[in-house]
């Protein structure tokens, strides 16, 4: 009797068994947003002001170290704007391949002029460049953007000639004798402390060159229509530092 007890009550335990048993909640995940296919319009740049459109660079800077891009359909971007662009910004860097300003920015195709010179030196076809950018094309911001450890302020520092670079080189003169007098230790690309303040001193050079160049932009500057700034970008961080003038 024992033995047929048990084989009854073994259906009868699955059964509780299965009645308890509450299936697991299915969580859906969020829907992926949809990729940036918009692109600036003339309407939207005219709207800007230079202060909102410096806003929006430091925030695509803060997005990019922090490592949350946005998502974009370049294709599309591409596609809208192959009629005309409108960019809110042009920013002059280095030639630096671990500077490309469109990524550090997290900006799209079409939001921002570039133009890469090793060092981020002014010249005549550049300052034109600029003016081009600005009165013709309505950017608001004008970046000069250094960055750290750059191979152009260090080879000025040693002395460094090669063909046409020595000339190039040459445009460095003044801010590495400015960071010379202020800094302790020898001037030259060991030296961290001087080399850091060279390459300040050189995007705050750049800067008053090209006030000293081109009325256009001072007097664009004065009547609040754009504004220049300048920054130096961490290699290593990610981060744009941005300088007084």
């Amino acid at each position: 009797m024992k033995k047929s007890i048990l084989v009854l009550a073994l259906p009868i335990v699955a059964i509780v068994a299965v009645g308890c048993s509450q299936p697991a909640p299915v969580v859906e995940a969020p829907p992926e947003p949809e990729p940036i296919r918009e692109v600036v319009t003339a309407e939207a740049q005219k709207a800007m002001s230079p202060d909102q459109v410096l806003a929006d660079l430091k925030e695509g800077n803060q997005r990019f170290f922090e490592g949350r891009t946005l998502d974009r359909d370049y294709m599309a971007q591409a596609e809208a704007t192959a009629s005309g662009q409108y960019p809110k910004a042009v920013i002059l860097g280095c030639v630096d391949s671990r500077v490309p300003p469109e990524i550090i920015f997290d900006q799209g195709i079409g939001d921002v002029f570039v133009g890469r010179v090793a060092g981020n030196v002014e010249d005549v076809n550049l300052v034109g460049s600029l003016e081009f950018a600005t009165k013709v094309a309505g950017s608001k911001v004008i970046v000069i953007l250094g960055h750290t450890s750059c191979g152009a302020i260090k080879g000025a520092a040693d002395g460094v000639e090669l063909g046409n670079l020595t000339e190039l080189l040459n445009d460095f003169d003044a801010p590495i004798a400015r960071a010379d007098e202020a800094t302790e230790g020898e001037a030259n690309s060991k030296n961290t402390e001087f080399l850091n303040l060279a390459i300040e001193e050189n995007v705050r050079e750049t800067i008053a060159n090209i006030l000293d160049q081109s009325p256009i932009i001072t007097e664009m500057i004065d009547n609040g229509e754009i504004a220049l700034v300048g920054g130096v970008y961490d290699l290593i961080s990610g981060r744009v530092t941005w300088l007084d003038s």
